[in-house]
């Protein structure tokens, strides 16, 4: 892994088949197919992007917030955005991924760079995570990462009518 800075000044990170940088305006149609991907987006908080002004929207605010917590990067991989992830509130770390790409050890390495990285430029003592609990490949990528369970609750939120439940989890700052 190996960290530097794009044109705009925010760090990119280098992982053996990922390019993780800052959210470009050229990234539009790539991130609304993953955004809009109904498989993606079915244990997300937020329904599909029905259509590009609603990705346009997302991303003229993710590249504009100058929010200290968000920390997020798009995930490009051979030259195309497939998904983003990294920090979204204070210590709270989550990650979406087209699932053309689901099963290939990409979210898990995505999530290790950017753990490091938040570790790196952080003094946190730990991360934080929240699932819907039917969501088993992103349960069980937390657990790979090392977080730990930390609780639950129910109807965390609701999305088109469907309520949904929540797993937190922690992950402790690495010693040394």
């Amino acid at each position: 892994m190996s960290k530097t800075a794009d044109t705009q000044g925010g760090p990119v990170i280098k992982t053996a088949r990922l390019t993780l940088r800052a959210a470009r305006q050229s990234d539009l149609t790539d991130l609304h197919a993953v955004y809009a991907d109904p498989r993606a987006m079915r244990y997300w908080s937020n329904p599909p992007h029905p259509d590009l002004s609603v990705t346009q929207a997302w991303l003229d605010s993710l590249i504009a917030s100058s929010d200290p917590y968000l920390s997020y990067f798009v995930f490009e991989y051979e030259g195309r955005a497939i998904g983003t992830g990294g920090m979204h509130k204070p210590y709270e770390v989550g990650f979406i991924l087209h699932s053309d790409f689901w099963r290939r050890g990409l979210g898990r390495e995505a999530m290790t760079a950017i753990n490091a990285y938040l570790f790196d430029t952080n003094e946190t003592a730990e991360l934080t995570a929240d699932a819907d609990p039917r969501n088993a490949a992103s349960v069980e990528l937390l657990k790979s990462l090392g977080f730990v369970e930390t609780g639950r609750a129910k109807n965390t939120f609701c999305v088109n009518g469907e309520w949904s439940n929540s797993v937190y989890f922690a992950l402790p700052r690495p010693k040394g």
